[in-house]
């Protein structure tokens, strides 16, 4: 009986190991104000909308969605520019206001009037920037790899370490996608873009998705949406106070936003705050520590249910 028990358990976990979001999922658009933004859903229950960063696209979230859809809705976007989304014409067609109704429209378009919010890299600035915009569609808000933005003018301004970490960002601004040095000393190509991820089958994928990606709009989030304190030296206004259930991550190894930044986020929140450093992740956070962020995430929702 025990061996038969043994084997049925390795079976199970075997079952589990192989289980992936790419072959679960459903696939739908949401119409946001002329373009289509593509997102991949799995489970039932409270909505759960994921914002993924750069260089990104929706399997990103594959663990955390796995992990979470015996219990919620969890929706991952493509945002405008990468993958199936969307890919309008124009630098303008990126600023903030327009990423914020990609959220908003993806919410409306599935039926419901909130969800739990989470983001990461600029996801996290959509995401912050959503809550600041529609606090009344936040139920809660998780934000990966991204300070607030209060942190983030701050030490911008400030913060010689994170000036440096953010010269990268500077490059995208006054560059194009043609530049051949333009991606950390490289072109940007596909398969640079896909450069950061480890696991070789995903990596395929993601070296598919930039392939339908459009890298001038890549580039446009930077062109219109990053901040300039560090050129003025002022860490600018201050953004509006939050009272939404906060959960912030942040994998302690990443080399573009410095920890300093989380400093302080639990002044800019009147509701519970939690904060989550983690040791030995990069900037990744959701994929260099899978299991700890999923069941964190997963622990965290079902208390501030």
């Amino acid at each position: 009986m025990h061996r038969l028990i043994t084997l049925i358990t390795m079976l199970l976990l075997s079952n589990l190991a192989k289980a992936d979001a790419w072959n679960e999922v459903e696939h739908g658009y949401a119409e946001s104000n002329g373009a289509r933004i593509h997102y991949a859903s799995m489970g039932s229950g409270p909505l759960v909308v994921m914002i993924h960063g750069f260089p990104d696209f929706w399997y990103s979230w594959r663990h955390q969605m796995e992990g979470l859809a015996d219990l919620f809705k969890v929706v991952a976007i493509d945002q405008r520019g990468y993958n199936r989304s969307g890919k309008p014409d124009g630098q303008e067609n990126y600023g903030m206001q327009h990423l914020v109704g990609d959220v908003a429209a993806v919410i409306n378009h599935l039926g419901e009037g909130s969800a739990t919010i989470v983001g990461h890299d600029w996801g996290g600035a959509v995401a912050w920037q959503f809550a600041f915009a529609l606090p009344q569609m936040v139920d809660n808000l998780v934000i990966l790899n991204l300070p607030h933005p209060n942190g983030m003018a701050r030490e911008m301004a400030g913060n010689a370490e994170q000036q440096a970490n953010s010269n990268y960002a500077r490059v995208f601004i006054e560059g194009s996608p043609s530049d051949p040095d333009i991606f950390f000393g490289g072109p940007m190509t596909a398969e640079t873009l896909a450069g950061w991820v480890s696991d070789a089958s995903a990596r395929e994928r993601y070296v598919e998705a930039f392939g339908r990606s459009d890298f001038d709009a890549m580039l446009s989030y930077y062109k219109q949406n990053y901040p300039g304190g560090s050129d003025s030296g002022q860490a600018g206004p201050q953004a509006p106070q939050l009272d939404i259930p906060l959960l912030v991550f942040h994998g302690l190894e990443d080399t573009a936003l410095h920890s300093d930044g989380l400093n302080n986020t639990w002044d800019w929140n009147d509701s519970s705050t939690t904060v989550v450093a983690v040791p030995g992740a990069g900037h990744f956070v959701q994929q260099d520590a899978a299991a700890m962020v999923t069941d964190t995430l997963r622990w965290w929702l079902l208390a501030n249910q």
